[in-house]
């Protein structure tokens, strides 16, 4: 039996039969899970990347201040509502939870859109770097 590139004879299984067995060392299925759905990759691109920052910037960071202000509104208002009761006290106690959470909120977001700007250039810079020190750096293949 002719064997094919890639592939090894593998004797002593199933039976003592030979069988091809398919290696491959360049190849990664597109979805290790078996689900058959998912990417070929994890990557994104600097313009993907930099959509993204901007959509943190112009939608996701605003409309969530504005939320937190409407909430913050309404929540003062019905504070003065139940002036005298403890649930004045209770709605301060959840006032003060939920700006110390939309803060916590927003600087997660701002770091998000801060690190996205920032790993495109990273990306470039390193694979640059690396091109850069292949180049510099002769073989001690050449000359065989």
């Amino acid at each position: 039996m002719a064997e094919h590139i890639g592939q090894e004879r593998e004797v002593g299984r199933a039976g003592g039969a030979d069988q091809l067995v398919d290696m491959r060392l360049n190849h990664v299925p597109l979805d290790p899970s078996g689900s058959g759905g998912g990417s070929a990759d994890f990557a994104s691109t600097p313009a993907e990347k930099k959509a993204a920052a901007g959509t943190i910037e112009t939608e996701l960071e605003p409309n969530t201040k504005k939320a937190a202000e409407h909430a913050d509104d309404a929540t003062s208002t019905a504070q003065k509502g139940f002036e005298g009761w403890e649930t004045s006290a209770a709605l301060k106690k959840v006032a003060d939870t939920w700006d110390q959470q939309v803060k916590t909120l927003m600087g997660r977001l701002s770091a998000e859109k801060t690190a996205l700007r920032g790993a495109s250039g990273l990306f470039v810079r390193n694979d640059t770097g690396l091109g850069n020190q292949f180049l510099s750096s002769p073989s001690k293949l050449n000359g065989l």
